[in-house]
């Protein structure tokens, strides 16, 4: 049995920010994300007013860990082995035939079974996290009204997509208000964030007193990140973290050479000079981690500190972290709690509703009708059959990269330090790690499995 994981074993623990101690209130920021890529396609670049217009049941198309094939419009959910379990041509889901005669039960053409699968490509575009997935439903969206329209074959809308990325999260879009998004959030951080719960703020004092040093690295730029460590974590907040990294640009952090990718210091929100090292604790831009684990050995007086990261995203967190840097990492993963207590919130009278409210479904962790488990599926055609289950890609990962997975950081704030999770190990059970319950459908799996 691997040994367990403990956080007092750790000398240094490390944050994402979004969607790992900034919790989003899903239902109100998926919207917001979506309309503020449906409103620059519309207006800047001449696409059809339909994709203004969402509805509830439009949400359940959005799952984690689909693929975009970017040459065909097909979105698609791989199996563990590499083979495609389902797929959709834009928002329309392709029949059991359909599936077979298009992929046949083979391996994607894409697919690596090591680690050098990218996310992200010229050819195919991975939805990782819940900053993502408001951009699956419109692509979907899109390649509906191209086939719809103009009977297309090939599809070219992804530049569009990046210049939207570019309009509305550029790195002075906060400062100039730009786009859509960062002004709305600034109007109302409390209608768009979760402040976090005592229980957490308190456990981050706890790891401080314990003699921990507590490193924020997150991809927003730092005048974004100001706003939201305000609001979620008070006016204080900076006395927590002794080391505060922004606009890390994620995974490179990890994987890009010091030479690429140095640290710059802030005046003011704005970058300045790169840094030939990273010589004491403070606030940070860009940067890698070979230079920082440097600095950690400083501080700690420690010739191989222990790290451990918590974050939401494999692309940009678990993996890099893991698989370049060696830390722990914890991933936070929604999901978690999307089979098990997620039940319709009652609706609010409509005079209270806002602009971007109406179009709410349910939240985006819970199961998708269309989708399915984002950690199991059945192999089509063999539904009946006892064997027929299979683990996802995604849910693979999980357990290759991650030492535990829970639904939030609330979920272990009131635990002891040193209290000793089972971790994921390579001959463990595939429900292992999952902190303080795995998902049903992998319980449900394993039970089927080991008969």
């Amino acid at each position: 049995m691997a040994q367990p994981f403990s956080l007092a074993a750790c000398d240094v623990v490390g944050f994402d920010l979004d969607h790992t101690l900034c919790r989003y209130n899903l239902p109100e920021s998926a919207p917001l994300i979506y309309h503020s890529f449906a409103q620059f396609l519309v207006k800047e670049k001449g696409y059809d007013k339909e994709l203004l217009t969402v509805t509830p049941e439009d949400w359940d198309f959005c799952c984690k860990g689909l693929a975009l094939d970017l040459e065909d419009g097909n979105f698609i959910k791989l199996a563990d082995n590499g083979t495609v379990l389902r797929a959709s041509h834009g928002t329309r889901m392709l029949a059991p035939e359909e599936l077979a005669k298009e992929y046949g039960g083979k391996e994607w053409k894409y697919f690596m079974p090591d680690t050098g699968m990218a996310f992200r490509s010229g050819k195919y575009y991975f939805y990782d996290n819940y900053f993502d997935l408001p951009g699956a439903l419109l692509c979907a969206r899109v390649v509906d009204l191209l086939t719809k329209n103009n009977g297309q074959k090939a599809f070219d809308f992804w530049k569009d997509i990046v210049a939207g990325i570019q309009h509305n999260y550029k790195m002075s879009a906060f400062k100039e208000n730009c786009g859509l998004y960062f002004p709305e959030i600034k109007r109302d951080p409390g209608k768009y964030l979760h402040s976090c719960p005592e229980s957490v703020k308190t456990w981050l004092r706890r790891l401080k007193n314990a003699g921990k040093i507590l490193v924020l690295i997150t991809s927003s730029h730092s005048d974004y990140c100001r706003l939201l460590c305000n609001h979620i974590l008070g006016n204080d907040f900076a006395d927590l973290f002794d080391i505060v990294i922004t606009n890390a640009l994620k995974p490179g952090f990890f994987s890009h050479l010091p030479s690429q990718r140095p640290f710059r210091t802030l005046e003011n929100d704005e970058e300045q000079e790169a840094l030939p090292s990273l010589d004491k604790p403070g606030w940070y831009s860009q940067g890698n981690a070979v230079h920082l684990y440097e600095l950690l050995k400083k501080m700690t007086g420690k010739p191989e500190p222990k790290v451990v990261y918590f974050g939401d995203s494999m692309h940009s967190d678990i993996f890099p972290a893991r698989h370049y840097s060696n830390w722990e990492t914890v991933l936070i993963l929604e999901e978690l709690k999307g089979d098990r207590d997620w039940k319709p919130e009652e609706a609010e009278p409509l005079e209270k509703k806002g602009k971007y409210e109406g179009q709410k479904g349910k939240p985006l962790y819970s199961l998708s009708k269309k989708w399915g488990s984002f950690f199991t599926d059945s192999i089509s055609g063999l539904e009946n059959t006892e064997d027929s289950s299979i683990s996802t890609w995604s849910c693979k990962r999980i357990s290759t990269y991650s030492t535990i997975a829970i639904p939030s950081i609330e979920a272990i704030a009131e635990l002891p330090l040193d209290h000793k999770f089972t971790r994921f190990s390579s001959d463990g059970s595939k429900t292992a790690g999952y902190y303080p319950n795995p998902p049903l459908a992998l319980s449900s799996f394993e039970t089927l499995t080991n008969k």
